[in-house]
């Protein structure tokens, strides 16, 4: 019997499995190696490109525009390049394209690139971008302020303890200055909350405030999203401006500042000091005056002296540092955060919930929670969605979505992970407890309970037929 090569085997299945397009050609331009992400990104069949010479597979290409055959000939690497092109099938494709040469012993015996189908996130950026355009003239030319979406102050801030109101004092006093302000808070602490207040109670009100998620798109595409590009800076690049120039005479908040690249946050960092932005392929300083409010989820000098935040950017936003306490630290704040969320849903869910059990307060107050404010917004809302009309107080019975808030029994149950249990046997527990206390607070009315549980009829006569789950 053959012996089998198990590399050769894992190679052909990476290869042909991954979600990026490989084309490798030879020292004399034939193709050796494509595998089918690319053949579908460029609109061909493998056997379409296999041993052909790359000029003869695509003619409008020659030595100067081929990236491969460019890195073949120079034996440089051409990183992370955005491409805008029409496949052979006529769809437009956005990719980010690297091109590396491939050497041995000081020869080079070819060039392998390796592509990243963006198209969508590309689609989206440009209707991000378009939006954003139409809200400006649409929220600044005249429309009446009653049109415009809810906006947060600090008076949306809700604690008495006192690390989040010497929090609140510092954003209002950041509010009326012009210097940059850095953010930070483990996620679910409110930071865009506190960016958004920042903005609304200051001098910059009636101006536009746009927030961007750093960690959300590409590098290449931020950059166009962040400073605009100009018709020809790229292949396919259209002439559009960015959000810095949208957000001129308002506040720019960057979100998540320690995930962008380093190479990008030496260029925001230039025009933080300088004041104006040049467009991607542009040769025009634009002038912006923007308030930039930056965000991190990490400890800021913690990203310093990881290398994922430049120490020169960190100086320039630390102007005015902000620290957003988490909830396990303002655990006073609890009972009133708890009053308001009620209040909130009571309105949204047309429920008419009164109070909180003092159990489950206790519980709460023993608790991390480490999704923070949101985990406990979360939490009161969950439970309410359970809670029969006739209720007017969340006990600890109602929070059967949210296990992990109470460590202790009740009434004879864990609520903590039975971890003798396989994943299946513990997930059908769950599921069994959630439809079993649905129908409870419901009178065992089936349509009722399906409703609220969001599933068919069907599914829940089929569930509680599973469960045993009948009214007695």
């Amino acid at each position: 019997m053959e012996k089998v090569d198990f590399n050769k085997i894992i190679l052909q299945n990476i290869l042909h499995h991954t979600d990026i397009g490989i084309h490798v050609i030879d020292r004399n331009r034939n193709t050796i190696l494509y595998n089918k992400v690319m053949a579908i990104l460029e609109g061909l069949e493998i056997e379409q490109v296999i041993d052909k010479d790359l000029l003869e597979i695509f003619p409008s290409l020659d030595e100067d525009t081929s990236t491969l055959i460019k890195v073949l000939n120079t034996g440089k690497p051409i990183l992370d390049k955005t491409q805008n092109y029409l496949n052979y099938k006529g769809q437009k494709i956005t990719t980010i394209n690297s091109t590396i040469p491939l050497i041995w012993e000081n020869e080079i015996l070819g060039a392998l690139e390796i592509s990243k189908d963006i198209t969508y996130l590309n689609d989206l950026s440009n209707q991000l971008m378009e939006l954003q355009h139409e809200l400006k003239k649409s929220n600044y030319n005249g429309v009446k302020k009653k049109t415009r979406k809810k906006n947060y102050t600090f008076g949306d801030i809700i604690g008495l303890d006192q690390c989040i109101l010497q929090a609140i004092e510092i954003g209002k006093r950041a509010s009326n200055s012009p210097s940059s302000v850095l953010l930070y808070g483990e996620t679910g602490t409110g930071k865009e909350l506190f960016a958004q207040s920042i903005h609304y109670e200051g001098v910059r009100k009636n101006k536009p405030f746009i927030a961007q998620n750093c960690a959300a798109i590409p590098e290449t595409l931020l950059e166009g999203i962040l400073f605009g590009t100009e018709k020809g800076g790229f292949t396919g690049a259209v002439e559009r401006e960015g959000i810095f120039e949208q957000a001129d005479g308002g506040t720019l908040l960057l979100d998540e500042i320690n995930s962008m690249s380093l190479g990008l946050q030496a260029k925001l960092l230039r025009v933080l000091q300088e004041g104006y932005i040049r467009r991607i392929g542009g040769v025009k300083d634009i002038p912006i005056d923007v308030k930039v409010i930056a965000t991190t989820n990490e400890k800021p000098i913690e990203s310093v002296e990881k290398g994922t935040l430049r120490k020169d950017l960190y100086y320039r936003l630390n102007v005015i540092f902000i620290s957003i306490p988490p909830l396990r630290e303002r655990k006073e704040d609890i009972p009133i955060l708890c009053s308001y969320f009620i209040e909130k849903y009571n309105l949204l869910l047309g429920k008419n919930i009164t109070g909180i059990d003092q159990k489950v307060l206790k519980s709460f107050a023993k608790y991390s929670w480490p999704g923070n404010v949101r985990e406990l917004e979360n939490s009161i809302e969950g439970a309410m969605n359970y809670v029969n009309h006739d209720r007017t107080i969340l006990k600890i019975e109602d929070f059967v979505v949210s296990p992990n808030i109470f460590s202790h029994d009740r009434g004879g149950e864990k609520t903590t992970l039975e971890m003798s249990k396989s994943l299946p046997e513990y997930l059908d527990d769950i599921e069994r407890e959630v439809i079993h206390k649905t129908l409870e607070n419901n009178s065992y009315n089936i349509s009722q309970t399906a409703k609220v549980l969001g599933i068919k009829r069907q599914a829940l006569q089929y569930k509680m037929k599973k469960y045993s789950l009948y009214a007695k």
